[in-house]
């Protein structure tokens, strides 16, 4: 399944994507709850449903499958003309990983760690597909950093896990461009502020559910800008696979459904370029992954946002 967070009338809704279409999956549950018992009415947000994936997700399928088949048009949105949100717009916790990929680590200069590096990002920092990437006031200095992102669902209590049992809290993966403000990212030892600037975090287009992806760690990745390829690699060059990062990160977090972890960019990024390359006004951004689609942003300077 691909499963989105649109717009309709304002509000945020709880979609997944049927061809050419977007199923409300609330609001065709329901439906088809009326009608059988073996479908239990989805909620509206993805938070929640993730809270209960495990019991929830073949009611999801149901009405996909009813979908498909024609049985729920009145509650379909043409896909082009729907505003897609970020898959997940408030997730529990969005936990980032830093120099995961050896090339990456050797452009900028640094060292590989012996275990993965973790900082956070806020969640009000993510935007949508086709939404503006924001140039600050306050630096010129925006790069691009394209990632894989894992999205936990419900499992296990995500304490202490082991690697055997971390890929059955993952339910699905979607693309997210970790935007990254280097002077501010640089000035100090820890990223925080670098890394969590306004309109700064595009994910989506979708979470495409685990299912869907036969090896997470067989995709390729690939960064354009204005159509000119930045970056290229493949998920099967990470220092530290998706089990091992799941591990270390609950040695001293619970993991949570809903959960939002990039797992770090290759190499290509912009400042370590000769000449050194930023995002500007006018830039469009396209990150494309196996199986997962593109992502695409247009760069806009703030005051035009």
């Amino acid at each position: 399944m691909k499963l989105v967070t649109y717009e309709q009338f304002g509000q945020p809704r709880f979609g997944a994507v049927v061809g050419e279409n977007i199923v409300d999956l609330e609001r065709a549950s329901a439906a088809l709850a009326a009608k059988t018992a073996a479908v239990r009415p989805l909620p509206a947000a993805i938070e929640l449903f993730l809270a209960q994936s495990s019991v929830l997700d073949a009611s999801a399928r149901a009405v996909v499958q009813a979908a498909a088949a024609g049985q729920l048009d009145v509650f379909l949105t043409p896909l082009a003309d729907a505003v897609l949100l970020p898959p997940v717009p408030r997730p529990s916790k969005i936990i980032c990983v830093a120099r995961n990929y050896a090339e990456h680590a050797r452009e900028a200069g640094l060292q590989i760690s012996e275990i993965p590096i973790l900082f956070a990002r806020f969640a009000s920092t993510q935007i949508g597909q086709d939404a503006a990437i924001s140039v600050p006031s306050v630096s010129h200095q925006l790069d691009w950093e394209g990632e894989l992102a894992v999205v936990l669902g419900a499992g296990s209590n995500g304490r202490r896990i082991g690697k055997a049992e971390a890929m059955d809290l993952v339910y699905g993966y979607t693309i997210f461009n970790d935007v990254t403000v280097r002077d501010y990212q640089f000035r100090v030892t820890q990223y925080t502020a670098g890394k969590n600037f306004r309109h700064s975090g595009p994910c989506g287009p979708w979470l495409v559910t685990r299912d869907e992806i036969d090896n997470p760690h067989k995709l390729q990745i690939v960064t354009r800008i204005n159509g000119v390829e930045k970056q290229s690699a493949n998920t099967d060059t990470m220092i530290f696979d998706i089990p091992t990062i799941l591990e270390h990160i609950a040695d001293f977090i619970d993991l949570e459904p809903g959960d939002l972890i990039p797992t770090g960019t290759p190499a290509g990024v912009g400042f370590k370029r000769n000449p050194p390359e930023f995002l500007k006004d006018g830039d469009v951004v396209e990150v494309e992954i196996t199986g997962l689609g593109i992502l695409r942003n247009p760069v806009r300077n703030e005051e035009k946002l």
